[in-house]
């Protein structure tokens, strides 16, 4: 393993089964004998799941995309500060179910062409990128399908509808374009098991 732990993430629009996938892999690594921090964003620390709830829940336009994107930068530095530094530094395995990909996606583009700001408050505050990103794939009007399905009270980006799923997959796909060395994209439109042996098979690779 490579030293001073691994930081994997999982991205991909709502519904698209990573959390899932997150679960698995982390499963599988401490079957395997691997120290494994399983975490989320935004959250993952106690002050990050704080916000978490503020972010969330509620009406669609609760926060403009500016304050958003302060509010889940905040969440990230706490999480970093808390969890995945320490673990890192311990030489664990951090799997983490969205990072800043998400906020590059769901701020930077979702609600007006932000991208900037976030890329220059992450490089402000946050200077991290994970060593592998697992882009799950998947059919927009599918995933949209299954996260309205899940019924929970964390829907506030579901509630912007089906074309924002879209440009999100489209964004996300770029995104993996543009950063090849690390993003690996796997097709999510199959069974959890076939998405799941992908997942381990790039992973085993990495490690």
């Amino acid at each position: 393993m490579t030293q001073g732990g691994l930081f994997l993430t999982f991205e991909g629009i709502d519904g698209s089964g990573k959390s899932s996938q997150a679960r698995m892999l982390a499963d599988e690594l401490r079957k395997a004998g691997h120290q494994v921090v399983l975490t989320r964003e935004p959250g993952g620390s106690d002050g990050a799941e704080e916000i978490r709830n503020l972010v969330l829940q509620g009406d669609p336009d609760r926060w403009s995309a500016e304050t958003e994107i302060l509010l889940f930068t905040a969440a990230r530095r706490d999480h970093l500060e808390r969890t995945i530094q320490p673990a890192l530094a311990a030489g664990k395995i951090v799997i983490c179910d969205r990072f800043a990909d998400s906020t590059r996606m769901y701020q930077g583009l979702s609600r007006g062409d932000l991208r900037g700001l976030v890329d220059q408050l992450h490089s402000l505050m946050i200077g991290r990128e994970p060593d592998l990103t697992l882009l799950i794939d998947m059919d927009p009007d599918t995933g949209l399908s299954r996260a309205k399905g899940r019924q929970g009270a964390e829907e506030r980006f579901e509630d912007f509808g089906p074309d924002l799923q879209r440009r999100m997959r489209a964004g996300f796909l770029a995104l993996a374009d543009e950063y090849p060395h690390r993003f690996r994209v796997v097709d999510g439109n199959r069974d959890i098991d076939s998405v799941a042996q992908d997942v381990r098979e790039i992973v085993s690779k990495v490690l």
